[in-house]
C-alpha cells in the first residue's frame, strides 16, 4: 500500500488465533498481506463462546501478543468481533476488566431485530457508551435475511442503525446497486424521532420475536471458527 494512500486510510482486521503463537503469527501475515507497516485496529475475531474470553486473557493467549505488538507500533487500537449473544460480549468485558484492559472498539450486530431478541443494543451498548468504547454497528439488515422478512426496507434498516450511538455502522458492498443504496441512505439521513423507532419496532416485533432473521445468532452457519477450528490455535 503506497503512503500517499496509506495515509488516508484507518485499516481495520480480525485475527482468529486464541493463543499467543497463533495470534502473533497471523498478526504478521496481515501486515505482509495488506502491503503496511501497521494495522490502525485489530481485533479479536468472532467472540461467540464463553470460553473465549478466558482463553485470550489466560497466560500464552492471544491478548498477549496483541498488547506487545501495540507497544511495537504494529498495531494502534485493539477491539473484539462477536455475533452470538450479548452475554458473551459483556463476559469479554468483565474478563477484560480484571486484566486491567479496556478495549478501544467492540463490534456486534445492531438492527431492527435485534431490538427484540437477545439483544445487543439493550445490553452491550450501554455499557460501551459508558465506558467511551468505539462502537462498531454489523449485521444492519442481518445479509438480507431481514429483509425477507417483508417488515422493513433496506434504507430504514440503515436508518435505524445509523441513529444509535454508533461510531460506524458498517455495511457490505457486493455490487454498485449495494453501493448506491448505502450512498442513498447517508444521503437522506436524519435521525430518527422516538415515534418512528416505536413505530419501526412494533412493525418487526413479531417476526424478531425466535430469532429466525438474525441466524448468525440462532444457528452454527456463520461461525467460521466453528468449522475451523485449527484458525484458533
Amino acid at each position: 500500500m503506497t503512503d500517499g494512500y496509506r495515509s488516508k486510510a484507518f485499516l481495520m482486521t480480525k485475527i482468529d488465533g486464541r493463543t499467543k503463537q497463533e495470534a502473533a503469527k497471523q498478526i504478521e501475515d496481515s501486515l505482509k498481506r495488506l502491503q503496511t507497516d501497521h494495522i490502525d485496529l485489530l481485533q479479536h475475531h468472532e467472540i461467540i463462546r464463553m470460553e473465549d474470553p478466558d482463553r485470550i486473557f489466560a497466560n500464552g493467549g492471544a491478548q498477549e501478543a496483541l498488547v506487545q505488538a501495540r507497544k511495537a507500533g504494529k498495531i494502534r487500537y485493539i477491539g473484539f468481533t462477536g455475533h452470538k449473544d450479548p452475554v458473551v460480549h459483556l463476559r469479554m468485558l468483565e474478563v477484560a476488566a480484571k486484566h486491567q484492559f479496556r478495549f478501544d472498539a467492540v463490534q456486534m450486530p445492531l438492527n431492527v431485530m435485534d431490538a427484540h431478541f437477545r439483544s445487543f443494543e439493550h445490553h452491550v451498548l450501554p455499557v460501551l457508551v459508558k465506558d467511551h468504547i468505539g462502537v462498531l454497528g454489523m449485521k444492519s439488515m442481518a445479509g438480507q435475511h431481514i429483509l425477507k422478512s417483508g417488515t422493513v426496507t433496506p434504507v430504514e434498516c440503515l436508518h435505524y442503525a445509523m441513529t444509535l450511538p454508533t461510531s460506524v455502522v458498517i455495511a457490505g458492498i457486493e455490487s454498485m446497486k449495494i453501493l448506491d443504496q448505502a450512498v442513498e441512505a447517508v444521503r437522506t439521513f436524519q435521525p430518527m424521532t422516538a415515534s418512528q423507532i416505536t413505530a419501526l419496532l412494533n412493525r418487526t416485533a413479531v417476526a424478531a420475536a425466535d430469532g429466525r432473521y438474525e441466524p448468525f445468532k440462532t444457528t452454527a452457519k456463520f461461525d467460521g471458527t466453528a468449522r475451523n477450528p485449527q484458525w484458533m490455535g
